[in-house]
């Protein structure tokens, strides 16, 4: 397994590349506005894809690259599903997978730090975001923080998996790298506490001054998606307009992955091309008999992506559909259980 823990001096934040190996399929966690370059770079010299890159909440105290990476290299960006950000390739909840080539991920849901937290989990090591810190906890006055629920959150999900987990947090401020489980149960001081109304106690006085990049970082974060706007600069079939269509008529394609079609069920008649999948898929996606091809996804991100792609590769008669399956939802279209 290919890991690297990378730091942002500036805000202290650190940030995860995975891979299974070299030549594989990498995946970013956390990732700084400010480190796209580097991240690049990285990939390059360590021949790894980047396909798929998450943020664990909407963070207060930095720029997110999702959306750059995204740009650069068509990855697919992944938050949880409470998630205010507007657009997202893939939405996870809890007990979801989040999975590269050799490599997975569990979603924890974990609310406290902020309403839309999320920790990911492997074996062997939880990646906590701001849930958990090294000897803390993140704070609770912002972004509809709870202390009770990060007090639930902790208590009742993290702390239960097996102590010899390793934890990596999203920030440090004192040059820690990792921890395990069971050392922030014995010293973590705010995990000290005999009841979920100690916790609140200790977390509602901490009057803490806002992260000075606040009022810049938490709107630039919620505005990352490929917005429809820039998803109709690529060929699209509105929603609607493929309500009225003869599906033998055209080849409908389902990019998403097999948790989201589980959860979500599928348009009827379309094949499924995990996004991940479509470059090996294209030459037979090609022998259409001059029917077009039509992407779609979750919101239009992926499919959007998937058409400039397709175009490229010389598949001319293709479309997406602006705004994915939720558009689908929007218009009564027919929804088949997988």
């Amino acid at each position: 397994m290919i890991f690297r823990q990378l730091f942002d001096n500036v805000s202290s934040t650190y940030t995860y590349l995975i891979a299974s190996r070299k030549g594989g399929e990498a995946l970013l966690i956390d990732p700084v506005l400010e480190k796209t370059e580097h991240y690049l770079t990285l990939m390059e010299q360590l021949d790894l894809k980047l396909v798929k890159v998450l943020d664990t909440h909407v963070h207060a105290d930095h720029i997110t690259a999702m959306g750059a990476l995204r740009d650069r290299t068509s990855c697919v960006t992944v938050m949880g599903e409470q998630s205010p950000v507007d657009v997202v390739s893939m939405r996870v909840s809890d007990g979801d997978a989040v999975d590269i080539e050799g490599f997975s991920l569990t979603a924890m849901y974990t609310p406290g730090h902020t309403d839309d937290s999320y920790c990911f989990r492997t074996d062997d090591r939880i990646f906590t975001g701001d849930t958990l810190l090294i000897r803390g906890t993140g704070r609770t006055d912002f972004q509809n923080g709870d202390a009770g629920r990060q007090y639930d959150s902790l208590f009742n999900g993290v702390l239960k998996l097996p102590e010899t987990m390793l934890v990596y947090p999203a920030h440090d401020y004192k040059g820690d790298m990792v921890s395990t489980l069971g050392e922030e149960i014995a010293f973590n001081p705010r995990l000290q506490v005999k009841s979920r109304e100690e916790y609140i106690d200790v977390m509602n006085q901490l009057n803490l001054p806002n992260p000075k990049m606040m009022d810049v970082a938490v709107p630039e974060n919620m505005k990352v998606g490929l917005n429809l706007e820039r998803q109709r600069q690529v060929p699209t079939i509105e929603a609607g307009a493929l309500l009225g269509r003869e599906v033998d008529k055209l080849i409908l394609v389902d990019l998403r992955e097999d948790t989201e079609r589980a959860r979500f069920g599928v348009i009827p008649d379309s094949i499924h091309v995990p996004y991940g999948q479509l470059e090996m898929q294209l030459a037979t996606l090609a022998q259409t008999d001059g029917r077009p091809v039509v992407f779609y996804c979750a919101v239009g991100e992926r499919s959007a992506m998937a058409t400039r792609l397709a175009h490229a590769n010389g598949i001319d008669h293709c479309a997406h559909v602006p705004g994915g399956f939720q558009a689908w939802q929007s218009v009564g279209g027919a929804i088949k259980e997988v």
